[in-house]
């Protein structure tokens, strides 16, 4: 599964209103594992890919520790902003504010702050070139074991960013002065996972005093998406939420090891169906083929003077009605058989005819006034003896109309 990774630079503390970047830093990997390429483009020429994730800068998500509320859904984001409200330094209302997966009400437990105006206008930006995030992500969070990266600085001449994440929270702090010696002195180096940027490794090793991993932001990014955290929640959880249940779902039966057995079962159970049905068409294409066969000997042996065969059903009803015409026996639709269907069918105690109209399967009679009763019964007993009946009222009298069931 392709992935897209969007890297945001980390924004000013003081200009909420920074406009979007005209090219954005992307990471673009055809199967989600490794690198394929990275760049910088506007937002409508971004690589299109499978899944898209917006990673934030580190020192632009800040974590608390709280105990977090019990509220159902629709207030759960205005109780947690009351719960934080004492350990925010901006208003509510400019805050973004995130749980992680497993969070549950009335236990600790991390909530991620993101200012909301900023992040607002890149996924509108976004959304408006045609690039649909499904994900926010953090590149630092609380976690275990420990990680330590080492970021060059923002301008020049400006000191390397350490960033450490831990059990305890996420630490961004700038290498220089006692502040960040004591907190390197302090660090526990047993299980520490130590990576630099290139750019700003070798001022790394030489604070830290030993090696590190030199690991690119792209690179980076990458080891990013096994972030449990994605920070599209309240007001910029995505609309669509069953679709996106279900496209998420599907990414995961497609590319996680774990689901490959039901994969191939799948792919097994669709092969099977498809075989089975195409002996089941072949069976019945069979049978079919063997039905005509027989109403065409049927044909031939009743009629043999029919030498070429085009509908044996009609041709037999012809030749049928041919040979009952030369033995001189009234059909269905002759007028001797009609009037007699229409004399049994004839309510009792009514007069004779005012007018009779034939045409071979077509009868037409005209009486007085029937009761709609009556009508009734002479329609069911029409039908009884194999015809339709219509009655229509023409002026003073009705009309009763006799057809062979089944004749256009």
């Amino acid at each position: 599964m392709s992935v897209l990774v969007i890297l945001l630079p980390s924004r000013p503390r003081t200009d909420a209103a920074a406009p979007v970047p005209a090219e954005y830093a992307y990471a673009f990997s055809a199967d989600g594992r490794q690198l394929t390429r990275s760049g910088h483009a506007a937002a409508a020429r971004l690589p299109r890919a499978d899944g898209t994730t917006l990673l934030l800068a580190d020192v632009d998500v800040s974590w608390q520790h709280a105990t977090l509320p019990k509220a159902p859904p629709a207030r759960r984001r205005a109780a947690l902003g009351a719960v934080l409200e004492e350990q925010l330094l901006d208003e509510d209302e400019a805050l973004h504010l995130a749980l992680g997966s497993a969070a549950a009400g009335g236990e600790p437990g991390w909530v991620a702050v993101v200012r909301r105006q900023p992040l607002a206008a890149v996924l509108a930006d976004l959304h408006q070139a045609g690039v649909m995030v499904e994900r926010i992500a953090p590149p630092s969070w609380p976690e275990d074991p420990p990680t330590l990266h080492v970021l060059p600085g923002d301008e020049a001449g400006s000191a390397p960013l350490l960033v450490h994440s831990h059990r305890g929270g996420v630490v961004c702090l700038r290498l220089s002065g006692t502040l960040a010696r004591q907190r390197l002195a302090a660090l526990e180096r047993a299980g520490l996972a130590c990576s630099a940027h290139p750019a700003a490794a070798a001022e790394a090793e030489r604070w830290l005093g030993e090696g590190v991993e030199v690991l690119g932001e792209a690179e980076r990014a990458l080891r990013a998406l096994r972030s449990p955290w994605n920070l599209r929640q309240f007001e910029f959880a995505p609309r669509h939420r069953g679709l996106q249940a279900l496209r998420e779902a599907l990414q995961r039966l497609r590319r996680e090891r774990a689901w490959r057995p039901l994969r191939w079962g799948l792919v097994g159970l669709v092969l099977v169906n498809l075989v089975g049905l195409g002996a089941w068409a072949w069976e019945l294409q069979h049978e079919l083929q063997q039905r005509q066969q027989a109403q065409v000997q049927l044909l031939h042996d009743t009629h043999p003077q029919v030498r070429v065969v085009l509908d044996a059903p009609l041709q037999m009803q012809r030749e049928t009605e041919r040979l009952r015409e030369a033995a001189g026996q009234a059909g269905a639709a002759d007028l001797e058989r009609m009037l007699s269907a229409a004399a049994a069918a004839w309510p009792e105690g009514q007069g004779p005819l005012q007018a009779l109209r034939f045409e071979p399967g077509r009868l037409s009679l005209t009486v007085d006034p029937w009761t709609q009763e009556q009508q009734q019964q002479f329609a069911l007993a029409a039908r009884a003896a194999g015809y339709q009946a219509q009655v229509q009222t023409q002026g003073q009298g009705t009309q009763l109309v006799l057809a062979v069931e089944g004749a256009r």
